[in-house]
């Protein structure tokens, strides 16, 4: 059974001179064993979390706790060095004068020369580099340096692993693929680790839990299929999975509610708020790519306005006649036109809604 490692609660980080808080009121938890990926955009206070976690920074409110020791909070602050983790770099940090083996060895002076030599030999199995010992790192690939250094995090059995955008130096295929690779060596290692990242693909990859960080604030901390269809804010729903709202007006009918759209009523849904959620029933309605199905019979139609090939699918963006906007996913051998008129069909399982704004 797992136990609770980490625990962050209602965290603030306030830099002097600043007069907002570069993390404000941040809480969250983390199990033994499991990987957390803190994602936002750039400057959202996610690596500023991250260091505060480390050690780097102190806590000006709130608290942080590793293994039910509290670690950081305005009274107590245990340093960085004592605190038993372990940190992976985005530019992998590693000597260039030193081989691989000396490399991960290197935080190691304390144990024996037989028993450094043993850990060094066990943690390049566990990253698949042991044929590479002697090799510089001039020598490898990057996704190999990148294995490197995180074989070197791992090698003194820290309490806790914490990456910084590990594979923004990376190509975006070899990012996803390196990112399912890292999983994999941290669960075979029963490390717990968090994560740092701005790429929605590597958070989906990697993460046990992912945390959506905006302007300082945790707005929501959970699975990735929760953050996709169960978005908390709505810059999550926006955020994650680039989803796009449309007016929407609930009414409860005879058995059911009823969610009256441009694109139609919207009947059948297994989860849907009652009307009376909204003054007069009126809302947003959260609208994904694969909400929209392409039907050349249905009786709404929309025009292409831009369209973005991925290979099996592509991505239409596309423009009601109310003026509204949808995005779809259409198989790439329906090859249309921007500007070409197509027939649509809203196909939800359950309706995400917010308050109305103007779209």
């Amino acid at each position: 059974m797992k136990t609770m490692f980490l625990d962050v609660s209602q965290l603030c980080v306030q830099y002097a001179g600043r007069t907002s808080r570069a993390v404000d009121q941040a809480s969250f938890q983390l199990q033994t064993g499991d990987i957390g990926v803190l994602i936002g955009p750039s400057g959202c206070g996610k690596t500023t979390l991250l260091r505060a976690v480390a050690g780097l920074e102190r806590a000006s409110a709130g608290s942080i706790r590793l293994a039910g020791e509290i670690v950081s909070s305005p009274q107590v602050h245990l340093p960085a060095e004592s605190r038993r983790i372990g940190m992976v770099f985005q530019d992998y940090a590693l000597f260039p004068h030193l081989d691989v083996s000396r490399n991960v060895g290197f935080g190691l002076a304390h144990l024996k020369a037989a028993e450094r030599q043993e850990r060094v030999r066990r943690v390049l199995e566990l990253v698949g580099l042991a044929q590479a010992e002697h090799l510089h790192p001039h020598q490898l690939s990057g996704g190999q340096q990148q294995r490197v250094a995180l074989a070197r995090a791992l090698a003194p059995r820290p309490r806790l692993l914490l990456l910084d955008e590990p594979f923004s130096n990376l190509d975006v295929d070899l990012r996803e693929r390196l990112a399912h690779e890292v999983r994999g060596i941290l669960k075979a290692a029963g490390a717990t680790a968090l994560f740092v990242t701005h790429d929605q693909l590597e958070a989906f990859a990697i993460g046990d839990r992912i945390g959506v960080m905006h302007e300082g604030r945790l707005q929501q901390w959970g699975e990735a299929y929760d953050l996709y269809h169960r978005p908390a804010t709505r810059f999550v729903a926006e955020f994650i999975g680039h989803g796009v709202f449309a007016h929407a007006r609930l009414e409860q009918g005879p058995d059911k509610v009823v969610v009256h759209t441009a694109l139609g009523d919207l009947n059948d849904m297994q989860e849907c708020p009652l009307p009376s959620a909204y003054p007069q029933g009126l809302c947003d309605v959260l609208l994904r790519a694969d909400d929209i199905v392409h039907d050349d019979a249905a009786p709404v139609k929309a025009q292409i306005v831009r369209k973005a090939f991925r290979g099996s699918e592509f991505l239409y963006t596309l423009k009601l006649q109310s003026g509204e906007s949808v995005m779809a996913h259409v198989p790439s051998h329906h090859d249309h036109a921007v500007g070409e008129w197509i027939g649509i069909r809203a196909q939800v399982d359950h309706v995400v809604t917010f308050p109305r704004q103007a779209l």
